[in-house]
Parts: C-alpha cells; sequence; structure tokens
C-alpha cells in the first residue's frame, strides 16, 4: 500500500488561558512507495512519533491530508497497526492470548486463530512461549509479541515507534536483522520511527530525515545498499555520515571496512 503525506501540519494547545499552541508539525511531504520500507530519522521532539500516530490514525491532522492508496485516513484501521516502544502487551493474558487479542475482537474463527497464533510464534521464534505471561520474558522477547501480534492480523502496513529503543545493543541488533526477514517474507510498507542514524541506515530504503521545533523535513535519504548490510562496509559508514553531517557542525570521521 501506498502512503502519501501532502504538506500535513499538527499544533497542540499549549496549558494556559491565552489560546496559544505551539506548531509540531509543518508542512511535512513525502511518499511511501508500497512494500518500501522507509525510517522517520530525528532528534527528540521533532515529531516524529505524532506524525507516526497520524498515518495510523490515532491523531488528527490539522491541515493537509494523509492517504493510504488514494483513501484519506479518517482514523485507526487494522491494515495500519502500530508497534510500540513500551510492548503495550497485556499482562493479564498469556503469549498466545496476547497475539490473538487482534483476531478474537474480528472474530475469526476459534481455530483459525489458532492456527494463525502457531504461525506468529514460529515467525518470531517464540514456539514453546505459548502460556508464558509478560512478566516472564525479556524485553527482546516481549517486543517479539508484540510484533507477532500485528502480524497475526497480516497487515499491509506496520508502523513502528522506536520499537527496539528500550534494549540491549545486542539485542536491538539480532531484532532488527529478524524484522528484515519479516519483511521480506511478508512484504509489507514499513514506517519506522528511531532517532538511532546507524538503525536507520541498516533499516530502510529510504530514510526521511526531520529537523525539530517545528518538525520539517530536511532531506530524505534514499540507501542504496544490497541486504543483508555491513555496519562497517565503506558505502554504509558514508551513508551515517552523510546523515549524521545534517545533524552536527562537524565532519564525522571516516571509518573503513574491517
Amino acid at each position: 500500500m501506498e502512503i502519501l503525506l501532502d504538506n500535513v501540519t499538527k499544533a497542540f494547545a499549549l496549558n494556559n488561558n491565552n489560546g496559544e499552541s505551539f506548531k509540531v508539525l509543518d508542512h511535512i511531504s513525502f511518499v511511501v512507495k508500497e512494500n518500501e520500507f522507509v525510517c522517520l530519522l530525528g532528534p527528540s521532539g521533532c515529531g516524529k512519533s505524532t506524525l507516526l500516530r497520524m498515518v495510523a490514525g490515532l491523531e488528527k491532522v490539522d491541515s493537509g491530508v494523509i492517504s493510504v492508496d488514494g483513501q484519506e485516513v479518517q482514523g485507526p484501521h487494522p491494515d495500519r497497526p502500530m508497534v510500540f516502544q513500551d510492548y503495550a502487551l497485556f499482562p493479564w493474558l498469556t503469549v498466545e492470548k496476547n497475539i490473538a487479542f487482534g483476531l478474537e475482537t474480528k472474530g475469526i474463527d476459534p481455530q483459525k486463530q489458532r492456527e494463525e497464533v502457531e504461525r506468529c510464534l514460529q515467525l518470531v521464534g517464540l514456539k514453546g512461549f505459548e502460556k508464558a505471561y509478560p512478566h516472564e520474558l525479556s524485553g527482546g522477547m516481549k517486543q517479539r509479541v508484540g510484533i507477532a501480534r500485528v502480524l497475526a492480523l497480516k497487515p499491509r502496513i506496520l508502523l513502528m515507534d522506536e520499537p527496539f529503543a528500550a534494549l540491549d545493543a545486542f539485542t536491538r541488533m539480532k531484532l532488527q536483522d529478524e524484522l528484515i526477514t519479516l519483511w521480506r517474507q511478508n512484504r509489507f510498507t514499513v514506517i519506522f520511527v528511531t532517532h538511532d542514524v546507524e538503525e536507520a541506515v541498516y533499516l530502510a530504503d529510504r530514510i526521511v530525515v526531520m529537523s525539530c521545533r517545528p518538525g520539517k523535513v530536511k532531506s530524505i535519504v534514499p540507501v542504496p545498499l544490497q541486504r543483508p548490510r555491513r555496519r562497517t562496509e565503506f558505502t554504509f559508514l558514508q551513508i551515517r555520515n552523510l546523515v549524521l553531517k545534517q545533524y552536527t557542525t562537524y565532519d564525522p570521521p571516516v571509518e573503513y571496512a574491517i
């Protein structure tokens, strides 16, 4: 599914009696092509998460248009699920019940629910943890459950709001690889929010680089690297440094592949 953002602007009211507001996003325009993996990159406070929530239909656009395959986004839709940084699991439900939650609310037949849960457990490497509760899982395993829950809905778009930010570096790199594998197998469109330049270069087909206060599109950087990618590859480092240079007043050092 193709996602179009055309001159999207958003402001929030200040908590005072003057009726003032502050602009969070200012005339954001870009297109995410069908089956493309796009990263929204920028510092904290630039409106990345707000923009993602508007694509999901969880926030209203003040002006401009967000459309999916030519249909304006008016609210949430099962085709546009989100994966959150804080996992957003139900602590009183087991892993399998968390994964099946969306299927159950859609009225899917119980037998088909079980089949889909089984498929998604295999996809994210959690076979054998069906009866576990969230408090019994590591952070990486919780995030796998969150990803499995949205994959069970067979979405055509996947929206991810810094899903690996709270994880240690080793778990984060492992889940990045697993996400790319799932994306290549299932071929959905991805918008992935991050403030990590290396993560963006590792994952994305294109990086939408944002500035803040208010959030604007600073540039759109293509990442023409084959997968799997090597973080020590010279071209990878060149692209990383190109992006870093937009946020720094000095030239990042050039490193050579090992």
